[in-house]
């Protein structure tokens, strides 16, 4: 889970024809269609933390800690070999009211080597581990490292899936450990309602994020947001995600 800058770049990722390419349409196309979220525009306070890549076995029961304590819900894009490491804080996310969304059963980042049939087979194996754990289907997905692209958003919603991004000046970058001031000013600097916020419940190393977030739940609530999750914030959305008929996941 080694990342960098240059892994951001993801348009320019086109080789084969059953790669999955960078996306064509854009941000404007998919936004406007449901099908891809990056934030919800709306006059209510309310904002969408997101935690990546875990659980881990103690960062993320420390984050539980914190959301019970500002009456918090978030929503953890969780990757399917750490649910299958750590499944009693997948039971705990449930109880305490959090949402489950599939972050991809390895953590695989879409490029040059992965294939549409192994995108979906990650993706399905997540999905199956998710559910034997926590007994509910998720209806979101992350691609790591926020690669997508044209056929990636089409298999997803063929599978029931919404793509979640998120906001890009909520981007804490968290992961790279760049100092707890540093992913708090992020934060605070210019939150909007609406906002879907970028945090690591798994972060290689030393995490900085419960310590920064000992800062930003009791700030944010000061100035009057709440927390809820994705599938919250989305029905303050005129536009409604757009799933397939077909999609098998879709009760």
């Amino acid at each position: 889970m080694i990342r960098s800058a240059a892994l951001l770049c993801a348009g320019s990722l086109l080789l084969g024809s059953t790669a999955i390419a960078g996306p064509k349409k854009g941000r404007d196309y998919y936004e406007s269609r449901g099908e891809v979220v990056w934030e919800v525009p709306t006059n209510e306070k309310v904002v969408a933390l997101t935690f990546d890549d875990g659980p881990h076995e103690k960062d993320t029961a420390l984050i539980l800690d914190l959301l019970k304590q500002y009456q918090a819900k978030a929503t953890f894009f969780v990757v399917g070999n750490k649910v299958e490491r750590f499944p009693e804080l997948v039971r705990r996310e449930i109880a305490e009211g959090h949402e489950l969304a599939n972050h991809t059963y390895s953590h695989a980042y879409f490029g040059k080597n992965l294939s549409v049939h192994k995108f979906a087979k990650d993706l399905e194996r997540a999905e199956d581990v998710i559910y034997a754990v926590g007994g509910k289907h998720c209806h979101l997905f992350r691609p790591p490292g926020g690669f997508y692209s044209d056929k990636l958003v089409e298999t997803a919603k063929g599978n029931g899936y919404t793509v979640v991004m998120w906001s890009w000046h909520q981007d804490t970058r968290d992961w790279a450990t760049p100092g707890v001031q540093k992913i708090v000013d992020r934060v605070l600097r210019n939150p909007r309602n609406g906002d879907i916020v970028l945090f690591h419940d798994y972060v290689e190393g030393k995490s900085q994020t419960v310590q920064a977030l000992e800062i930003i739940l009791p700030e944010l609530q000061k100035r009057g947001f709440r927390f809820v999750t994705v599938s919250e914030l989305l029905t303050y959305s005129k536009l409604k995600p757009v799933r397939s008929p077909d999609a098998k996941n879709v009760p």
